[in-house]
């Protein structure tokens, strides 16, 4: 199946935006796709954003949810469930769809399970990856590592979407998007700008990129 997986530096940097924003411009045009964040813990808030992203049901897009805010594996043990990658996949179930659009958790080396992370989910789906990246001091080393455990793990990279999570006021914050195009050995594909009440519209700079060809 043709598809991305959305994966971060980090928790918090705006993978749910950028997912949604997929959504949103996959279904503006005509597109058979489904999405997917398999885990979440803590709350449903990025689920409810994809969901009405997509048209698909909370449900289907989110079937595993553990209560206490913390990694899968620990949130899943308090409620009596052992996390294994087969469960996971099962759970996300087989879209009959063109396109399967996975949000992952956290980062790329997040527990997933006891013994897996999220590039090991990653790794057996086989989707090109798009990183997203927060704007922010630190970001070059945080999105470097981010690519260079790609690199090592043979995981193919669409590209980067650096997402503007707060207001840019210094001098590194906003020299650090050309600073990556410099470093990166994968394109910088889109800067979402900062926008304080989020976004349930499309987002221009995401409208600018043809993802459905990087899916292919």
């Amino acid at each position: 199946m043709r598809g991305l997986f959305i994966t971060g530096t980090d928790t918090g940097v705006g993978k749910t935006e950028v997912t949604a924003g997929i959504a949103r411009l996959w279904r503006r045009q005509g597109r058979d796709f489904a999405v997917r964040k398999p885990v979440a813990t803590g709350g449903l808030d990025d689920a409810h954003k994809l969901s009405l992203a997509a048209g698909d049901a909370v449900e289907a897009v989110t079937p595993l949810f553990f209560a206490e805010p913390a990694a899968p594996p620990v949130a899943a043990r308090l409620e009596g469930v052992e996390l294994s990658l087969a469960a996971i996949v099962e759970a996300m179930g087989s879209p009959r769809r063109d396109a399967l659009l996975v949000e992952g958790v956290g980062g790329l080396l997040c527990p997933l399970t006891v013994n897996e992370t999220v590039a090991d989910l990653a790794a057996h789906l086989r989707l090109p990856l798009v990183v997203v990246a927060r704007r922010s001091l630190g970001t070059l080393n945080h999105t470097l590592l981010t690519v260079e455990v790609t690199r090592t793990r043979g995981l193919l990279v669409a590209g980067v979407v650096v997402s503007e999570t707060s207001p840019v006021t210094t001098r590194a914050e906003q020299d650090n998007v050309e600073q990556l195009r410099a470093r990166l050995t994968v394109p910088v594909l889109a800067v979402v700008p900062y926008r304080p009440g989020g976004y349930d519209e499309e987002i221009a700079a995401l409208a600018a990129v043809d993802w459905w060809s990087l899916a292919g």
